[in-house]
């Protein structure tokens, strides 16, 4: 069966799901947290070469403060506790988005993580932190006018891939299949350079319920799919 080599997932429906079940919305962040390891391991044992998950967009900083805070905590207690496990499969661990506007406890959480994980060879486990895809696509066009000294001469002369250098994936493959759960069909700010020439797969399925079979049938549905790329 045909693979994709990077996988994108847009988690959506943590807070539905406890809603469901009468239960506060940070316990849907809790059995979210529980599926990301489920997934993370199964694409990591499937050879994929990128996962990238979207965790917390710079729009999420709109939530109610208690709410906020809780998923930082979440966060970091989810990297710290997942830390030996990640090491364990042989995951490069890396976060995209803009990590100094994180807790100093959560930047150094990321941090230590990411040098730990540097020289594995396997999956890379991509978690997209504070980010937004606008946001990006700013942030590399500030670096850009600073590289050129502020002269738009060198911005002429750009290609697409040069575009993608200064990107927070730009060492890493565009997605070739990218997930969303809870059934709403749009980016929502994600990987919006990126996802140019993406499969989406869109499922009804809520993230906290989101698990390997449903995994099969999303990667069941890229291989029967062929790819065009605008041709």
């Amino acid at each position: 069966m045909k693979m994709p080599r990077h996988i994108a997932i847009i988690m959506d429906g943590n807070g539905r799901w406890a809603k469901k079940k009468g239960l506060p919305r940070i316990m849907g962040h809790r059995s979210g947290v529980e599926t990301v390891s489920v997934i993370t391991e199964a694409c990591a044992m499937k050879g994929i070469e990128v996962l990238t998950l979207y965790a917390f967009s710079s729009e999420n900083w709109k939530r109610p403060q208690k709410e906020v805070d809780a998923l930082m905590n979440l966060l970091g207690y989810a990297l710290d506790k997942n830390r030996e496990k990640i090491k364990r499969n042989n995951i490069k661990m890396r976060v995209i988005g803009r990590v100094d506007g994180l807790s100093r406890s959560l930047a150094e959480s990321i941090r230590k993580i990411e040098e730990e994980t540097a020289s594995n060879s396997g999956m890379v486990l991509a978690l997209a932190l504070n980010y937004g895809g606008r946001q990006e696509i700013l942030d590399a066009v500030e670096k850009i006018c600073g590289t050129n000294n502020n002269s738009d001469s060198g911005a002429q002369r750009m290609t697409e891939e040069d575009f993608g250098k200064f990107l927070y994936t730009r060492d890493l493959p565009d997605p070739d299949l990218i997930i969303r759960t809870s059934g709403e069909m749009r980016l929502s700010n994600f990987l919006l350079w990126q996802a140019a020439y993406s499969e989406f797969y869109v499922t009804d399925t809520l993230w906290p319920d989101f698990d390997v079979a449903q995994l099969e049938k999303a990667l069941n549905e890229y291989g029967d799919r062929e790819r065009r790329f605008g041709e």
